[in-house]
């Protein structure tokens, strides 16, 4: 008889505690990560498993007071059984709420004055971990803090099981089903290989918003009940997220502070530049969301060097550098389109040269072309316009993701020092130990 969703969970939940002798929970006080760690706890109080896993938790400062109560509420919960490292570091993390910073840090000690609460007793601070410098990203940290909690539980295989869905977006769509390219747990397709021996694990990909709520009502599951004042503020329940109030994803509710959590609205205020900004106009075209409409008089591209010409030198140079680079990969490497995309082009009397090889695995084709002003076909976010410059500019993605840009060189290689130091640091240990 085929599994529901709950049923396949607990099968894979039980493949990981069976095949991993070191396990924890990512859990950021949503519902996605709480319905995660309250199937683990459920797994272990039924089969009576005298063990501990681990909750990892990024306290990224600001957050609604609701959350930080559930969280403390969590963390207070099942002491018998869980481990929690709660994690408030200063490392840096992405803003789309100025055009001045690039990025901020929680529980910076130089903002030390513009806290807006204090660091919670028992938590994990940056002197814990010899690994940590302060050209850190989050993103990287959690990579290092795996192999950090790896050696400290002197374990044979770890496994961080995080609570993501394919519903919630393409990008986790392809965490799970995207990118071959990845090492698997004995070919096991919800598994992805962080570093020898260390793993990542979906276990809920497959689930539906409906089936996290449905499992809280029938398991009677303590939730967080900022939730609920989501829903009597009429956020629609595939909107309702928790999230980093600075990042792009939660540009358009960062208003909802003001309404449900004036208090914390009020010092967040001065925490991060332009966060009132945002407050005012992350939902409308002034950063370009949902409609950018271009001025009168202007071309896009005269636009574009238009908004430039209005933002800080450094800013202004870092666009530039990425233009360069996605004007120089379109005209001599070529991106890849779908036979659509490119009968559209040819339509169009876009010039274009579709060439014979690539080495991506795709079934698109390979394709070099200029620098276009605007085009209006289905498939515009994969085609190189100064209309996706303009929209990069004003929803200040500094990184420039919407235009498909990942890591630069120069980053991979900071990410590679920080991973070789951490290398040396452990060794080190290892061997003052011995």
């Amino acid at each position: 008889m085929k599994k529901n969703v709950y049923e396949l969970a607990m099968s894979r939940i039980e493949t990981v505690f069976n095949e991993f002798d070191n396990i924890y929970v990512s859990f950021s006080g949503g519902k996605d990560s709480s319905v995660l760690l309250n199937l683990c706890i459920q797994h272990i109080r039924q089969n009576n498993l005298k063990i501990k896993i681990g909750i990892y938790h990024m306290d990224y400062e600001v957050q609604y007071n609701e959350t930080l109560r559930f969280i403390d509420h969590v963390f207070q919960t099942n002491p018998d059984i869980i481990e929690v490292y709660r994690i408030c570091v200063p490392f840096k993390v992405s803003t789309c709420t100025s055009m001045y910073q690039t990025f901020w840090r929680p529980w910076d000690d130089d903002c030390r004055e513009f806290w807006v609460r204090e660091i919670p007793p028992g938590s994990y601070t940056k002197e814990h971990f010899p690994f940590f410098n302060e050209e850190m990203w989050d993103y990287e940290f959690q990579m290092l803090f795996a192999q950090w909690y790896h050696n400290l539980k002197k374990a044979k295989r770890t496994c961080c099981l995080v609570g993501i869905r394919t519903q919630e977006s393409y990008h986790r769509w392809k965490a799970i089903h995207g990118n071959r390219r990845c090492y698997m747990y004995r070919n096991l397709q919800w598994t992805r290989e962080l570093v020898d021996n260390i793993y990542n694990a979906y276990v809920i990909y497959d689930w539906l918003t409906t089936d996290i709520w449905t499992a809280n009502g029938r398991f009677e599951w303590s939730y967080n009940h900022l939730y609920d004042l989501y829903y009597q503020a009429g956020v629609s329940l595939d909107k309702q997220r928790i999230a980093s109030p600075f990042i792009s994803a939660a540009q358009d509710s960062l208003s909802l502070y003001r309404a449900i959590d004036p208090d914390m609205w009020g010092k967040m205020i001065c925490r991060v530049n332009g966060v009132n900004f945002t407050a005012f106009y992350g939902n409308t075209s002034a950063v370009a969301r949902y409609k950018t409409t271009l001025p009168r008089g202007h071309t896009w591209e005269s636009y574009m060097h238009f908004l430039l010409s209005t933002l800080p030198e450094e800013t202004r140079l870092n666009y530039l550098q990425k233009l360069a680079v996605s004007i120089s990969f379109w005209r001599n490497k070529g991106g890849c389109l779908s036979e659509e995309t490119i009968a559209k082009l040819r339509e169009f009397g876009v010039e274009i040269e579709i060439m014979n090889h690539t080495n991506y695995r795709t079934y698109k084709y390979p394709v070099k072309m200029e620098y276009q002003d605007d085009i209006d076909i289905r498939d515009f976010k994969s085609l190189p316009t100064f209309k996706r410059m303009c929209i990069c500019i004003l929803k200040n993605d500094h990184l420039c993701k919407y235009m498909g840009f990942a890591l630069t060189k120069k980053e991979l290689e900071n990410k590679k020092k920080i991973m070789d130091f951490y290398q040396n640091v452990y060794k080190c240990k290892i061997t003052e130990m011995l």
